[in-house]
């Protein structure tokens, strides 16, 4: 009991930050956000290695995952140096009656308050303590209060006694960064139905954001849900990107397909490919590169044993031609697994839509452009597609883009959907069950705009209107 209780003060102290965090100005929050960042880097030698103890993901890709989660962090410094949180929307008054004439209209926006933000397993830094949702909720004004996954534990420590120390040094109350630990449902359930808590954010399993999406519907007074909760990726391979070769191609996507041991939330999961002789290649291709590939071990036995559940079900379907075998339960680390299945059957069969997350795909053979689009619209909810070969302007590349554009975040020309940029014009969201709101994303700056609230203040007096959008 004493362990509820301390999720119940940290949402408390958050709760009474959050008035004097939302009317701070935008330069001290960034300076905040900036010292995070030397913060962390300052902490490097002895961050790293501990990530790399729990999660065995590598001290390569965990250096430069820290040098993203500093980058990120005084990306949003920047932004709110150039007013992003504080905009401001005016309408001058119009004199006579309506509806030509109106009173003066001023759009500005406030904060939501005290964010409960799940971390992830897949990335220990970029979208864990300190991460883009912490990062966001802070330039918002809002206070965070951070859920520790519990597949890195010590480095969640660890990071948060980071942030404390920073939270202190520049004079800011404790109730501005709060961290919760514990693995039960029970900790993340009664942290969402926390009074205080005014939106979450969460980053990981279908099950378990559902879960607690409905928990945050139920409040007494619900609040917004902005939940990641999984994505198949597909990339539609056309002939035209079949008569360049066949070689490269493959190899890039064998190496996106078990990159992280295919733990990223953009992995790709469906592989589109044209019956024929081309598509053959390619298939050929793809098997023998995935072939090669050594996936590290996962980062929990649950994860793990969700995989080898996933590709089980996948092998032992009637319709699914095995290409690569399944690697034995027993094995330390998952082999990548590959299946080919025809458009018709997979279509019809909604369990081959599920996501197995890790290095495993699926290879879908489909006979025209138009059933190229009905596989997109039996996938549904997506963070990304990618679109192989449709350089030229022409109606079937038009249906296809119109298409994916329906079902995705991001639509890709080119490259691989795995690494996702953190930038303005970024979109890491898509319809459910990619994201629970899909018009928002959680990676890039206008990741910001979920915690942000819109008021309309009209024929507000001077003093308000001096303060140019900060909130009182």
């Amino acid at each position: 009991m004493s362990h509820l209780v301390s999720i119940d003060a940290a949402a408390l102290a958050a709760g009474q930050a959050a008035g004097d965090f939302a009317a701070s100005s935008a330069a001290a929050r960034a300076r905040l956000l900036r010292a995070l960042a030397e913060a962390l880097e300052a902490e490097r030698e002895s961050l790293v290695p501990l990530a790399d103890q729990e999660t065995g993901l590598g001290l390569p890709r965990l250096n430069g995952e820290l040098d993203r989660t500093a980058f990120q962090l005084r990306g949003f410094a920047t932004e709110l140096e150039r007013g992003a949180a504080h905009r401001v929307e005016d309408d001058p008054a119009v004199a006579g009656a309506p509806p030509a004439g109106r009173p003066r209209l001023t759009r500005v926006r406030v904060p939501l308050g005290p964010v409960a933000m799940f971390a992830a397993s897949n990335f220990p830094f970029a979208f864990s303590v300190l991460g883009g949702d912490t990062a966001s909720a802070l330039a918002a004004g809002c206070p965070v209060v951070v859920k520790a996954h519990p597949g890195h534990p010590m480095l969640s420590r660890k990071t948060a006694q980071i942030a404390h120390r920073v939270i202190e040094q520049q004079g800011w109350t404790e109730g501005v960064f709060q961290f919760v630990d514990g693995a039960s449902v029970e900790t993340g359930v009664r942290l969402v139905q926390a009074p205080a808590i005014a939106a979450v954010a969460f980053t990981g399993s279908f099950r378990g954001g559902t879960a607690l999406a409905d928990v945050a519907s139920r409040r007494p007074r619900p609040i917004p849900f902005f939940g990641e909760l999984g994505s198949i990726n597909p990339v539609i391979v056309l002939p035209a990107m079949l008569q360049r070769g066949v070689e490269a191609p493959a190899a890039a996507l064998a190496q996106s397909i078990c990159q992280g041991s295919g733990q990223f939330c953009t992995s790709p999961g469906v592989i589109v490919v044209p019956v024929g002789d081309d598509g053959d290649a390619f298939v050929s291709a793809l098997s023998k590169a995935l072939s090669t590939q050594s996936p590290h071990g996962m980062l929990t036995e649950g994860i793990r044993s969700a995989f080898d559940r996933g590709v089980s079900a996948w092998a032992e379907s009637p319709a699914v031609r095995g290409l690569l075998a399944p690697a034995r339960r027993d094995a330390v680390a998952p082999g990548p697994f590959l299946g080919e299945v025809a458009a018709r059957d997979f279509i019809a069969d909604a369990s081959l839509h599920e996501e197995a997350f890790g290095p495993g795909a699926l290879v879908v053979r489909v006979a025209s452009n138009n059933q190229a689009i009905e596989v997109l619209q039996a996938i549904g909810g997506s963070l990304t597609v990618t679109l192989w070969g449709a350089e030229g302007e022409n109606e079937e590349a038009r249906a296809l883009v119109r298409a994916a554009s329906q079902i995705a975040g991001r639509v890709l020309f080119a490259g691989v959907p795995t690494g996702v940029a953190v930038t303005g014009a970024q979109q890491h969201g898509g319809p459910y069950p990619a994201s629970t709101q899909p018009w928002s994303t959680s990676v890039g700056y206008a990741a910001m705009d979920r915690f942000l609230r819109p008021v309309a203040l009209q024929d507000a007096p001077a003093w308000l209107l001096e303060r140019q959008g900060v909130p009182c």
